[in-house]
Protein backbone atom coordinates (compact mmCIF):
# COMPACT_ATOMS: atom_id res chain seq x y z
CA UNK A 1 0.00 0.00 0.00
CA UNK A 2 1.46 3.41 -0.91
CA UNK A 3 2.63 5.73 1.82
CA UNK A 4 0.64 8.80 2.76
CA UNK A 5 1.21 11.61 0.24
CA UNK A 6 3.29 14.61 1.17
CA UNK A 7 1.26 17.81 1.33
CA UNK A 8 1.81 20.33 -1.41
CA UNK A 9 3.79 23.49 -0.56
CA UNK A 10 0.71 25.61 -1.27
CA UNK A 11 -1.40 23.62 1.17
CA UNK A 12 1.32 23.48 3.83
CA UNK A 13 1.69 27.24 3.91
CA UNK A 14 -1.77 27.59 5.46
CA UNK A 15 -1.45 24.96 8.22
CA UNK A 16 -2.49 24.24 10.89
CA UNK A 17 -6.14 23.74 9.98
CA UNK A 18 -7.92 22.05 12.83
CA UNK A 19 -9.68 23.84 15.69
CA UNK A 20 -9.57 22.70 19.28
CA UNK A 21 -11.49 19.44 19.41
CA UNK A 22 -15.00 19.51 20.81
CA UNK A 23 -16.32 16.55 22.79
CA UNK A 24 -16.72 13.16 21.07
CA UNK A 25 -19.59 13.30 18.60
CA UNK A 26 -20.04 17.09 18.80
CA UNK A 27 -20.03 18.63 15.35
CA UNK A 28 -18.65 22.13 14.95
CA UNK A 29 -18.30 24.52 12.04
CA UNK A 30 -14.71 25.36 11.10
CA UNK A 31 -12.62 26.97 8.37
CA UNK A 32 -12.26 23.79 6.37
CA UNK A 33 -9.46 21.68 4.92
CA UNK A 34 -7.99 22.30 1.47
CA UNK A 35 -8.41 18.63 0.60
CA UNK A 36 -12.21 18.67 1.21
CA UNK A 37 -14.73 20.75 -0.71
CA UNK A 38 -18.09 21.04 -2.33
CA UNK A 39 -19.36 19.68 -5.61
CA UNK A 40 -20.80 22.49 -7.67
CA UNK A 41 -23.30 22.35 -10.54
CA UNK A 42 -22.51 25.09 -13.02
CA UNK A 43 -26.04 25.55 -14.27
CA UNK A 44 -27.92 28.83 -14.16
CA UNK A 45 -26.83 30.59 -10.98
CA UNK A 46 -25.01 27.46 -9.78
CA UNK A 47 -25.73 25.26 -6.80
CA UNK A 48 -23.80 23.12 -4.34
CA UNK A 49 -25.16 19.63 -3.82
CA UNK A 50 -22.65 17.30 -2.10
CA UNK A 51 -19.25 17.04 -0.44
CA UNK A 52 -16.12 15.50 -1.97
CA UNK A 53 -12.42 15.16 -1.17
CA UNK A 54 -9.18 14.67 -3.06
CA UNK A 55 -7.81 11.14 -3.01
CA UNK A 56 -4.12 10.61 -3.78
CA UNK A 57 -3.52 9.10 -7.22
CA UNK A 58 -0.63 8.89 -9.71
CA UNK A 59 -2.21 11.43 -12.07
CA UNK A 60 -3.05 13.72 -9.11
CA UNK A 61 -6.53 14.44 -10.44
CA UNK A 62 -9.10 12.27 -8.61
CA UNK A 63 -11.81 13.25 -6.14
CA UNK A 64 -13.93 10.91 -4.03
CA UNK A 65 -17.61 11.25 -3.17
CA UNK A 66 -20.74 9.12 -2.81
CA UNK A 67 -22.23 7.40 -5.85
CA UNK A 68 -25.71 8.74 -5.15
CA UNK A 69 -24.27 12.26 -5.50
CA UNK A 70 -22.90 11.69 -8.99
CA UNK A 71 -25.51 9.56 -10.73
CA UNK A 72 -26.87 11.01 -13.94
CA UNK A 73 -24.92 14.28 -14.26
CA UNK A 74 -24.56 13.94 -18.08
CA UNK A 75 -26.65 17.04 -18.76
CA UNK A 76 -24.78 19.20 -16.26
CA UNK A 77 -21.30 20.61 -15.89
CA UNK A 78 -20.00 19.61 -12.47
CA UNK A 79 -16.94 20.94 -10.64
CA UNK A 80 -15.10 20.45 -7.36
CA UNK A 81 -14.44 23.54 -5.22
CA UNK A 82 -11.91 22.76 -2.45
CA UNK A 83 -12.16 24.45 0.93
CA UNK A 84 -15.24 26.44 0.00
CA UNK A 85 -16.58 28.90 2.56
CA UNK A 86 -19.06 31.67 1.97
CA UNK A 87 -16.39 34.22 2.90
CA UNK A 88 -13.85 32.72 0.45
CA UNK A 89 -15.81 30.72 -2.13
CA UNK A 90 -12.91 29.63 -4.37
CA UNK A 91 -9.59 29.88 -2.50
CA UNK A 92 -7.90 27.37 -4.85
CA UNK A 93 -10.12 27.87 -7.87
CA UNK A 94 -12.56 25.50 -9.49
CA UNK A 95 -11.68 22.03 -10.82
CA UNK A 96 -14.19 20.80 -13.45
CA UNK A 97 -15.13 17.16 -13.78
CA UNK A 98 -13.78 16.21 -17.20
CA UNK A 99 -15.76 14.66 -20.03
CA UNK A 100 -14.79 11.89 -22.41
CA UNK A 101 -14.93 12.00 -26.22
CA UNK A 102 -18.64 11.19 -26.06
CA UNK A 103 -19.38 14.08 -23.73
CA UNK A 104 -19.94 11.90 -20.66
CA UNK A 105 -18.38 12.91 -17.33
CA UNK A 106 -15.37 10.84 -16.26
CA UNK A 107 -16.95 9.34 -13.16
CA UNK A 108 -16.44 5.79 -11.87
CA UNK A 109 -19.37 4.14 -10.08
CA UNK A 110 -19.76 0.40 -9.62
CA UNK A 111 -22.15 -0.75 -12.38
CA UNK A 112 -24.15 -2.71 -9.82
CA UNK A 113 -24.99 0.55 -8.08
CA UNK A 114 -26.33 1.95 -11.33
CA UNK A 115 -28.36 -1.16 -12.15
CA UNK A 116 -29.63 -2.13 -8.68
CA UNK A 117 -30.16 1.32 -7.20
CA UNK A 118 -29.24 3.05 -3.94
CA UNK A 119 -31.03 0.61 -1.62
CA UNK A 120 -30.16 -2.79 -3.03
CA UNK A 121 -26.58 -1.66 -3.75
CA UNK A 122 -26.17 0.57 -0.70
CA UNK A 123 -22.87 -1.17 0.10
CA UNK A 124 -21.43 0.31 -3.12
CA UNK A 125 -22.28 3.99 -2.61
CA UNK A 126 -18.85 5.29 -3.64
CA UNK A 127 -17.71 7.29 -6.67
CA UNK A 128 -14.46 8.64 -8.08
CA UNK A 129 -14.30 11.52 -10.54
CA UNK A 130 -11.48 12.88 -12.67
CA UNK A 131 -11.14 16.65 -12.50
CA UNK A 132 -9.22 18.97 -14.73
CA UNK A 133 -6.83 21.69 -13.60
CA UNK A 134 -7.98 25.05 -12.30
CA UNK A 135 -7.79 28.26 -14.33
CA UNK A 136 -4.07 28.54 -13.53
CA UNK A 137 -3.39 25.06 -14.91
CA UNK A 138 -2.69 23.49 -11.50
CA UNK A 139 -3.81 19.91 -10.83
CA UNK A 140 -6.01 19.48 -7.80
CA UNK A 141 -3.65 17.29 -5.79
CA UNK A 142 -0.78 19.67 -6.50
CA UNK A 143 -2.91 22.54 -5.20
CA UNK A 144 -4.29 21.00 -2.00
CA UNK A 145 -2.72 17.57 -1.36
CA UNK A 146 -4.60 14.28 -1.21
CA UNK A 147 -5.87 11.76 1.32
CA UNK A 148 -4.62 8.19 1.13
CA UNK A 149 -7.30 5.64 0.24
CA UNK A 150 -7.33 2.82 2.80
CA UNK A 151 -9.36 -0.34 2.22
CA UNK A 152 -9.80 -3.29 4.53
CA UNK A 153 -9.64 -1.28 7.75
CA UNK A 154 -11.55 -2.39 10.84
CA UNK A 155 -15.10 -1.12 11.24
CA UNK A 156 -14.42 -0.17 14.86
CA UNK A 157 -12.05 2.79 15.06
CA UNK A 158 -11.49 4.86 18.17
CA UNK A 159 -10.93 8.24 16.50
CA UNK A 160 -12.36 9.20 13.11
CA UNK A 161 -12.76 12.74 11.78
CA UNK A 162 -15.94 13.36 9.79
CA UNK A 163 -16.10 16.39 7.49
CA UNK A 164 -19.07 17.58 5.45
CA UNK A 165 -20.77 20.63 4.01
CA UNK A 166 -24.37 21.07 5.21
CA UNK A 167 -26.28 22.60 2.32
CA UNK A 168 -27.37 25.76 4.10
CA UNK A 169 -24.24 26.66 6.08
CA UNK A 170 -21.44 29.10 5.34
CA UNK A 171 -18.65 26.75 6.42
CA UNK A 172 -17.97 23.01 6.61
CA UNK A 173 -18.48 20.88 9.71
CA UNK A 174 -15.99 18.78 11.65
CA UNK A 175 -16.64 16.06 14.22
CA UNK A 176 -14.44 13.45 15.88
CA UNK A 177 -15.82 10.21 17.30
CA UNK A 178 -15.47 6.46 17.23
CA UNK A 179 -17.00 4.30 14.50
CA UNK A 180 -18.85 1.02 14.87
CA UNK A 181 -20.17 -1.66 12.54
CA UNK A 182 -23.84 -1.48 11.58
CA UNK A 183 -25.29 -4.51 9.80
CA UNK A 184 -28.64 -4.10 8.12
CA UNK A 185 -31.49 -6.45 8.98
CA UNK A 186 -33.58 -5.05 6.12
CA UNK A 187 -33.38 -7.43 3.16
CA UNK A 188 -34.12 -4.53 0.83
CA UNK A 189 -30.92 -2.71 1.94
CA UNK A 190 -28.34 -5.43 2.59
CA UNK A 191 -24.81 -5.00 3.86
CA UNK A 192 -22.60 -3.83 6.70
CA UNK A 193 -21.66 -0.17 7.07
CA UNK A 194 -19.50 2.18 9.10
CA UNK A 195 -21.60 4.11 11.63
CA UNK A 196 -20.66 7.29 13.46
CA UNK A 197 -22.63 9.54 15.82
CA UNK A 198 -21.87 13.17 14.95
CA UNK A 199 -24.27 16.06 15.43
CA UNK A 200 -25.39 18.30 12.60
CA UNK A 201 -24.80 16.44 9.31
CA UNK A 202 -27.94 17.03 7.19
CA UNK A 203 -28.33 17.16 3.40
CA UNK A 204 -25.26 18.36 1.52
CA UNK A 205 -22.82 16.41 3.68
CA UNK A 206 -23.18 13.25 1.55
CA UNK A 207 -19.81 12.27 0.13
CA UNK A 208 -17.92 13.80 3.06
CA UNK A 209 -14.89 11.75 4.12
CA UNK A 210 -14.35 9.56 7.19
CA UNK A 211 -10.67 10.25 7.98
CA UNK A 212 -8.22 8.30 10.13
CA UNK A 213 -4.91 9.79 11.30
CA UNK A 214 -5.85 13.31 10.26
CA UNK A 215 -2.67 15.36 10.42
CA UNK A 216 -3.36 18.85 11.80
CA UNK A 217 -0.34 20.24 9.95
CA UNK A 218 -0.87 18.82 6.46
CA UNK A 219 -4.66 18.67 6.66
CA UNK A 220 -4.66 15.17 5.11
CA UNK A 221 -5.29 11.68 6.42
CA UNK A 222 -6.41 8.16 5.53
CA UNK A 223 -9.89 8.02 4.01
CA UNK A 224 -11.85 4.91 5.04
CA UNK A 225 -15.37 5.97 4.10
CA UNK A 226 -17.71 8.64 2.75
CA UNK A 227 -21.15 9.66 3.99
CA UNK A 228 -23.56 7.46 2.07
CA UNK A 229 -24.63 3.84 1.91
CA UNK A 230 -27.29 3.04 4.47
CA UNK A 231 -30.25 5.13 3.26
CA UNK A 232 -27.67 7.29 1.45
CA UNK A 233 -25.95 8.40 4.62
CA UNK A 234 -28.51 8.21 7.40
CA UNK A 235 -32.08 9.00 8.44
CA UNK A 236 -31.11 11.72 10.90
CA UNK A 237 -28.58 14.56 10.92
CA UNK A 238 -26.84 13.18 14.02
CA UNK A 239 -25.88 9.68 12.83
CA UNK A 240 -24.00 9.06 9.58
CA UNK A 241 -23.05 5.93 7.66
CA UNK A 242 -20.60 4.86 4.97
CA UNK A 243 -20.35 1.91 2.65
CA UNK A 244 -17.47 -0.27 3.81
CA UNK A 245 -14.22 0.31 1.91
CA UNK A 246 -13.23 -3.22 0.98
CA UNK A 247 -12.13 -5.05 -2.16
CA UNK A 248 -14.90 -3.58 -4.33
CA UNK A 249 -13.83 -0.02 -3.54
CA UNK A 250 -10.17 -0.88 -4.14
CA UNK A 251 -11.10 -2.31 -7.56
CA UNK A 252 -13.14 0.77 -8.40
CA UNK A 253 -10.24 3.03 -7.40
CA UNK A 254 -7.84 1.05 -9.59
CA UNK A 255 -10.21 1.46 -12.55
CA UNK A 256 -10.36 5.19 -11.89
CA UNK A 257 -6.57 5.43 -11.65
CA UNK A 258 -6.18 3.57 -14.94
CA UNK A 259 -8.82 5.66 -16.67
CA UNK A 260 -7.61 8.99 -15.34
CA UNK A 261 -4.04 8.16 -16.31
CA UNK A 262 -5.15 7.40 -19.85
CA UNK A 263 -7.33 10.50 -20.07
Amino acid sequence: MPSAPAPSPEASSLAPYLPEAAGPGAGQDFGGLPVVGRMFVMKGGGAYFCTASVVASPARNLVLSAAHCLLGPDSRQVAFVPRYTRAAPQPYGLFPVLRDAGGHPTIWIDPRYRSQGPDRAAALDVAFAQVGPNARGVRVQDAVGGNRLVTGAAYAQSRVSLIGYPASTARPRLCVNRTTRFTSTDARIPGSFLRIDCTGYPGGTSGGPFLLHLDPRSGTGDVIGVIGGWKTGGDTADTSYSSYFGADVRTLYEKAVAGAKAG
